[in-house]
């Protein structure tokens, strides 16, 4: 590997002249630090960027020192790997010291910090991410290969694939993962068949960080191909055990796509997730789900009143009611997603006019108003309540208030206290 930059390749970004970027910049001083990985990446795809990380000869100390006396704030917030977190205007960026890996057990590596961007290079997964740039723009590629690679959309791991994967399994995913962000059609044959061979070692991941890279993998613009790779490798099944619907996740981005909602990748692991309650629970506890997520996938696939493409109006607004618009959403494009007939998309459509537009409208009766009638304190309020709730919601949500006061009276005399 060399260390020189590419031939007249500069970045053309805005981050690189972004005030928050220069002052860290400036902090560690000239020559001592270079941009690294996605950030560079991202840019020279003319993509948007989120991170920036910068790479640095400077040990932690010295990374820590300098930025303190420069009026910024520093985290440590890595320090076991040589990560500190410089903070300028409210920005976070990774600061990371030069690092090759001295012993590694596929989830943990133990390291040594180094001098050399070309070793630090060698230790990084795809020569697509191990790409270098100065705070000018100048751009280098140590390996020599990542520029063509990126230009050619392809993800290769740096030398052997498999000792790559070794170094830390969670590699498998980041494969996929920006296989599907390139837009590839199919994964590199070497790549793929390292991932295969290498499989089982995904069990040694924890849950949280197989759930932070597949949700990251399912917000891809078209994750369906790589899927479907990673399917037929044996990958997928390492990772959600059960039955999977990659037809009707396609789908799914075809209408989020159709209809400009936001890529939802949680939406989207709903829509890939077939099986049953059971199975649903085994793969949420596998990627150890926050409890949001795994409720919002509950009411997504459970088995409530079901949603037709010819639902009337008032059908709709009770189902909004008694679901709520995000949830209705989310099951009216699974539905879609599952519709064999094409031409009932204006239906569809339709439905998800009206949940955008919907506003929920307030039940008027309240606890004390039951308490009035003569219903002591106690559950038999909260009885009545929904009894008179349904009522309403079945009346179309009616306004007139006579008539939900006398359906509450109707309730009241007919219980029994």
């Amino acid at each position: 590997m060399t260390d020189t930059p590419a031939m007249a390749r500069k970045l053309r970004h805005a981050f690189l002249t972004e005030a928050p970027t220069r002052a860290v910049m400036a902090a560690l001083g000239a020559g001592n630090a270079r941009f690294v990985g996605g950030c560079v990446r991202n840019a020279l795809l003319g993509r948007p960027v989120e991170d920036v990380d910068i790479a640095t000869r400077l040990p932690p100390a010295e990374v820590t020192a300098r930025l303190e006396a420069a009026g910024l704030r520093a985290v440590p917030t890595g320090i076991a790997h040589g990560t500190v977190t410089a903070i300028a205007e409210g920005r976070p960026f990774e600061v990371t010291t030069l690092r090759r890996d001295v012993a590694t057990d596929g989830r943990h590596a133990e390291i040594a910090y180094g001098a050399d961007f070309a070793e630090d290079a060698a230790r990084r997964d795809f020569t697509i991410n191990a790409l270098y740039a100065e705070e000018d723009g100048t751009v280098h590629d140590p390996t020599g290969e990542g520029l063509a690679d990126l230009a050619g959309r392809r993800v290769r791991f740096i030398g052997d694939p498999a000792l790559r994967i070794r170094e830390d399994y969670l590699r498998i995913l980041r494969f996929f993962r920006f296989t599907a962000m390139l837009g590839l059609p199919e994964p590199d044959a070497a790549g793929l068949a390292a991932c295969a061979a290498e499989r089982a070692g995904l069990a040694r991941l924890s849950g949280e960080r197989v759930q932070k890279e597949l949700l990251r993998l399912l917000a891809a613009d078209d994750p369906a191909p790589a899927l479907r790779a990673m399917a037929a490798s044996g990958v997928l099944a390492e990772l959600l055990p059960g039955r999977l619907d990659i037809a009707r996740l396609a789908r799914v981005v075809e209408i989020e796509a159709g209809e400009l909602f936001e890529c939802d990748p949680v939406r989207r692991l709903g829509a890939l997730l077939a099986g049953d309650a059971a199975e649903r629970a085994a793969i949420a506890a596998r990627l150890r789900l926050p409890n949001a997520t795994l409720h919002r996938l509950e009411a997504m696939l459970s088995e409530g009143p079901a949603l037709k493409c010819y639902l009337s109006v008032r059908e709709v607004r009770q189902r909004l009611y008694r679901i709520g618009a995000d949830s209705f959403a989310d099951r009216t494009i699974l539905a879609w997603a599952a519709d064999p007939k094409r031409s009932n998309g204006v239906q569809w459509r339709a439905l998800l006019a009206m949940a955008r537009s919907w506003e929920r409208p307030v039940f008027p009766l309240k606890g004390a108003d039951v308490i009035a009638a003569g219903v002591p304190r106690g559950p038999e309020v909260g009885r009545v309540l929904a009894e008179v709730e349904d009522w309403w919601i079945d009346s179309d949500f009616t306004e007139d208030a006579f008539s939900i006061i006398e359906r509450m009276k109707a309730v009241v005399q007919a219980s029994v206290f």
